[in-house]
């Protein structure tokens, strides 16, 4: 099922996670998934699950994948539990789309599923009117299905059976009520939670609070049954993505074998983890591998490069919370830089864009890219359509490419390498920067969305190695 909510703020994270805790507890084996590019929620669902999180966002796979990729992502599972984002019927604005369901929205995302919406509702505040704003959620759109509502932050018992009399009154079955309880909120900072990596234990206990709650407080067996069903239709396939790709090695075999092909041995990818580098997707890792490359992950706050690296991906996170720790680590940013004075593929977004810089927050990075980055007084979010303005080790020029920004840092360039990407906001902006075998952007993608770039990625690695 989707747990949806009226707006942001209403306790989804909350009641997602204890659930996919909760169901587990009761014995099922449970998917998680969370729509949009959000790279945290995944984490703590993760936690709950004893499996990984994923997303489901049409906007950066495109439509036709989110029905292939949550059956990839619901093998060996026997239910799935889909967290919403903002609103249930909030999603990308743009003015040139007549479909009634925004682009990206949760409302989509339960369309193209058919799957049963649970709303998730801040009791805080309501009363009788309850009911109205029940009615209006069930019948804005009848491609979406509104199977019941979950009650949060309720007040009182009396408060709980007026908002029950509520639904009741629109035939809307109530499936759970949780009361107020303020010390589940889990930690935040300038970009919302703060991940289940850096927060470790606490996050785990976090968690388990969440799954408890979820557990005393909701019909499980209700949930089930609500969920009852199947979505049909094949599962997405890393290795089929890149056949189709087209990408070739130099030795004229496709370079989706899985292993080892008649170039050479399988590439190596270094892939930065720990708690600098938690923005990432699953089905990055799976298809490098199904295109031939060997996957290592290290700690940049630790570890040296894995010996034998033939290619590099910084991920995104938030390296300006461990920026002296990543400074410190000598040894791996002069062995990165070398590397990529030397022809590395490096594949760099957000928080590898920060760590390739010069300085960031006056700690000394990797130097790569010839620039300076600080935190920012704003925040920078959105989608973006963007084009590739050069050739890189992962796109060619004039690529489209749709991606998201999620950034609270800033760079300030006096070098001039070449720009990355271009695309009009409220103007034309020309961000990242691409030297030599370097791509380096603040714009997040979904690998996914984009199975050529991997595959050209693990071709240029392939060739470094040689």
């Amino acid at each position: 099922m989707v747990i949806a909510a009226p707006a942001s703020g209403s306790g989804k994270t909350t009641l997602a996670t204890g659930l996919i805790g909760a169901l587990r507890g009761a014995g099922h084996q449970v998917a998680p998934f969370k729509v949009g590019p959000d790279y945290i929620d995944p984490g703590y669902h993760g936690l709950a699950a004893g499996r990984p999180g994923r997303n489901l966002d049409p906007v950066l796979v495109g439509e036709q994948r989110v029905v292939p990729l949550y059956r990839h992502g619901t093998q060996g599972c026997d239910i799935a539990v889909v967290e919403g984002v903002m609103g249930l019927f909030d999603g990308r604005i743009d003015e040139h789309r007549t479909e009634a369901v925004a682009e990206g929205s949760t409302a989509q995302v339960a369309s193209l599923l058919g799957a049963p919406v649970v709303l998730v509702v801040d009791a805080r505040g309501h009363s009788q009117s309850l009911a109205a704003l029940l009615h209006g959620f069930a019948t804005f759109d009848s491609s979406v299905r509104l199977g019941g509502v979950i009650l949060n932050r309720v007040g009182s018992e009396r408060h709980e059976q007026v908002l029950r009399a509520a639904c009741d009154r629109v035939g809307i079955p109530v499936l759970g009520a949780l009361p107020r309880m303020a010390e589940l909120e889990v930690p935040s900072r300038h970009l919302g939670l703060i991940p289940a990596v850096e927060h470790g234990t606490a996050a785990t206990v976090a968690v388990d609070a969440m799954t408890e709650l979820v557990a005393a407080h909701v019909d499980l067996r209700a949930i089930v049954a609500l969920a009852g069903g199947s979505v049909p239709g094949p599962a997405w396939d890393p290795a089929t993505e890149l056949a189709a790709t087209g990408q070739v090695s130099e030795s004229g075999a496709a370079d989706v074998s899985g292993g080892r092909s008649s170039s050479g041995s399988a590439p190596l990818i270094a892939m930065a983890g720990g708690p600098a580098f938690t923005f990432g997707y699953a089905e990055h890792r799976e298809l490098l591998i199904a295109a031939g490359a060997q996957v290592a992950v290290f700690d940049p706050l630790y570890d040296e490069l894995p010996s034998g690296t033939t290619g590099l991906v910084l991920p995104g996170g938030f390296p300006e919370e461990h920026a002296g720790q990543l400074s410190a680590n000598e040894r791996l940013r002069t062995a990165v830089a070398e590397g990529a004075a030397r022809g590395l593929p490096i594949h760099a977004e957000c928080a590898g864009l920060l760590y390739l810089t010069r300085s960031l927050d006056g700690h000394p990075m990797a130097g790569v890219i010839d620039a300076d980055a600080e935190f920012g007084p704003r925040l920078t979010l959105g989608y973006r359509d963007a084009v590739a303005l050069h050739d890189s080790a992962l796109w060619r020029a004039g690529a489209r490419v749709r991606g998201h920004e999620f950034h609270r840092t800033r760079v300030t360039r006096t070098g001039r390498e070449n720009a990355a990407w271009g695309w009009r906001t409220t103007g034309s902006v020309a961000e990242g920067a691409v030297v030599r075998q370097v791509h380096a952007s603040y714009l997040h993608t979904h690998p996914a969305g984009n199975p050529e770039a991997i595959a050209r990625f693990v071709v240029a690695a392939r060739r470094f190695g040689q």
